[in-house]
């Protein structure tokens, strides 16, 4: 019998619609139910990829007695942080302040007026390691509440009452180069030279940090950004089959991954090869732009046209059962199978599979450190029969909803992609893309983005900050490569939403809207985590909002937030990639980004000009291309183009160069600008 998570839109809701649990969406009917039957919340959050989510799934919620206890004894709420990150950001604040430590499964218990007073994460069945029994937790927590309620409701409220006077650690200031170089510094000391990436395992793909460093671009910044790149596109965290990189490394040689594939990794990491290809030429970067291209279009891509959240870490095996990365797994045995003695061989050498293993249970992860490029047509056959071999395996599954900020993350490095590598079909998929973000997200009446959809229907969550500024920077970016004024119609829209719903009055943002469910605290995350923050993620859109319009509001706003939170980028640079980013292209007069207007009847000239500006020009410039006199875009009005030609202008704050016609004199400016 289905218990209440049967009409969610949330495909990880929906894995716990079966349980014997009476579980309940987030919302305020349950927490009346608390209120009424004086029992307190069991708040579990969690998301579909997440194999420690599943264990305690299948050992916890689907077990009778469990169920029967947690039923008897709280109101249980199940929440995919996915979907409410505002919840989950909150909480995991509480949870880390309680324990030391967060992660997810993540469990926290609540009064009825929704403040924590106990937590933790991945609970097992039966104590061990010096983690007590769910059953053992659930007693205890049960016991305090019936009998020392006053004193739990006391400390609750004191916990939340702390918690919610926290404030973001002052780091106001504005950026010098001086501390571009500091973080820079900085960094290096992180720095792991051998096999690049920074800190201990685990390892996670440092996308903001790498597009800092390569807009740095200083012979330092690029070796760093390189061997990272480079090891990551070699190791286990990406498939070397079809493309697509992991969420992390467990171990710092990025051998063995944490086999969840989420949409952001690789929305970011397809924007950081892209700029990899363009600094540095390097024929690696341009292979893994495509194979993962290739893969999103293939495994992500929703029949709607939008792009599904994740692929699970955990599959059947041989045996039918579940088991963490069983369908990208090899032994030598496995290889001879599929290829035959010879190329078995040959393969297990080239992808270091070994009679050991790398793994578990004596099977490897595929790497590909370099052995048998010198025979490109023996090894794509052999990866193509190996690729056709596993996918006779059990699939892991997918999480299908869209979300929002990370389909805008993916639109802006998919354009980008599509016009540095002339891939028109790829700029297709983006703009249908947007468009499912736009029809199905965006509630005019409302005037906000829903947060996540599912088969073409909205969820219930409203979108947080992060969604509004993602989207606007793709559309902005889908503005320039269209030339259709819509796209930055709906950015300055989205925008405006951004300034109406979310300033913290200090000259930053708050990550939920002021009319937004109220929490015991409101979030505020400034810092980059596995995605941008909300507020560089904010900085990002109005600096290109700005550079395409030439109005100085955008700018001057976004010079106001940054100017809150600079002190970041040399104290804390791992975690301040994309502020630090954005620095660099306004501190650094090298690196700083030019709008490239190209005017002109359209065809393989202007073509081969739009192209080549997209390829050349700096880290976050904008370029556009139309007909002469071409409506909606400030930036080729009063643009002519020369003898008929299409003509570029390189300009910077809609200050320009002369007119040019030949790819070769746009180059040079591009060089010298």
């Amino acid at each position: 019998m289905p218990n209440r998570l049967a009409n969610a839109t949330s495909p990880y809701l929906l894995q716990h619609a079966d349980n014997p649990v009476d579980w309940r969406e987030w919302g305020d009917e349950a927490f009346a139910e608390a209120e009424r039957t004086g029992k307190p919340v069991l708040l579990s959050v969690g998301y579909a990829a997440c194999h420690w989510c599943h264990v305690m799934a299948h050992e916890s919620f689907e077990d009778e007695a469990t169920a029967a206890q947690m039923n008897a004894r709280f109101v249980n709420v199940k929440v995919d942080r996915e979907e409410r990150p505002d919840v989950d950001t909150v909480y995991m604040a509480a949870t880390q302040a309680l324990t030391g430590q967060g992660g997810w499964p993540m469990t926290v218990f609540l009064t009825p007026d929704r403040k924590p007073f106990y937590a933790g994460t991945y609970f097992p069945p039966t104590a061990r390691q010096g983690m007590p029994a769910f059953s053992q937790v659930l007693d205890a927590v049960s016991a305090a509440w019936d009998d020392r309620r006053d004193e739990v409701v006391s400390s609750a409220a004191g916990i939340a009452a702390q918690l919610a006077e926290q404030r973001l650690v002052a780091a106001p200031g504005a950026v010098t180069p001086a501390d571009l170089d500091a973080a820079r510094q900085g960094l290096e000391r992180d720095f792991d030279p051998t096999y690049g990436g920074f800190g201990r395992a685990p390892k996670f793909p440092p996308s903001m940090v790498l597009e800092a460093l390569l807009r740095d671009g200083s012979e330092q910044a690029l070796e760093m950004a390189s061997r990272t790149c480079t090891a990551m596109a070699r190791g286990g965290i990406y498939d070397q089959l079809v493309g697509g990189f992991a969420r992390y490394s467990v171990d710092a040689h990025w051998v063995v991954p944490h086999f969840e594939k989420m949409l952001y990794d690789n929305a970011l990491l397809l924007g950081v090869y892209t700029h990899l290809w363009r600094r540095t030429g390097d024929p690696l970067a341009s292979r893994v732009v495509e194979e993962t291209v290739d893969w999103l279009l293939r495994e992500l891509r929703t029949p709607q046209g939008a792009f599904a959240a994740s692929l699970d870490a955990d599959s059947l095996d041989a045996s039918g059962h579940l088991h963490e990365g069983a369908f990208y797994a090899w032994t030598p045995e496995h290889l001879v199978e599929v290829l035959g003695p010879e190329d078995g061989a040959w393969a297990a050498r080239v992808f270091a599979v070994t009679t050991a293993g790398t793994f578990e249970h004596g099977a490897s992860t595929l790497q590909r450190p370099g052995v048998g490029e010198d025979e490109p047509e023996r090894l794509a056959g052999v990866r193509a029969r190996l690729a056709e071999a596993r996918e006779q395996r059990a699939r892991p599954g997918r999480d299908d909803k869209v979300v929002a900020a990370w389909n805008g993350w993916l639109v802006d490095s998919l354009v980008e992609a599509a016009e540095v590598f002339g891939r028109p079909d790829w700029r297709e998929a983006a703009r249908a893309a947007a468009e499912l973000v736009w029809e199905v997200h965006w509630q005019a009446d409302e005037r906000r983005l829903r947060r996540t959809s599912r088969d073409g229907r909205p969820g219930g969550a409203a979108g947080i900050l992060e969604d509004h500024s993602a989207v606007a920077a793709a559309y902005v970016r889908l503005g320039c490569a269209t030339g259709d004024p819509v796209w930055v119609e709906r950015a300055r829209t989205l925008l405006a939403v951004v300034e109406e719903q979310f300033p913290d009055g200090r000259g930053g943002w708050f990550d939920t809207a002021a009319d937004a469910e109220a929490l015991y605290t409101r979030p505020q995350e400034v810092t980059d985590n596995a995605t941008p923050s909300g507020l560089s993620a904010t900085l990002r859109a109005l600096h290109l909002m700005a550079r395409l319009t030439g109005e100085d509001a955008y700018a001057r706003r976004a010079d106001e937030a940054a100017a809150t939170v600079g002190a970041l980028v040399p104290r804390a640079p791992r975690f301040a990639g994309w502020l630090w980013a954005e620095a660099v292209s306004e501190v650094l007069p090298a690196a700083a980004p030019v709008e490239v207007a190209v005017v002109g009847p359209a065809g393989p000239e202007r073509d081969a000009l739009v192209r080549l500006a997209w390829d050349r020009a700096p880290a976050g410039s904008v370029v556009v291309a139309g007909e002469e006199g071409a409506a909606g875009f400030a930036l080729l009005e009063d643009r002519s183009a020369r003898d008929g030609r299409p003509t570029a202008y390189v300009c910077r704050g809609f200050v320009c160069r002369l007119p040019v016609t030949d790819p070769e004199a746009l180059a040079e400016q591009l060089r010298t600008v």
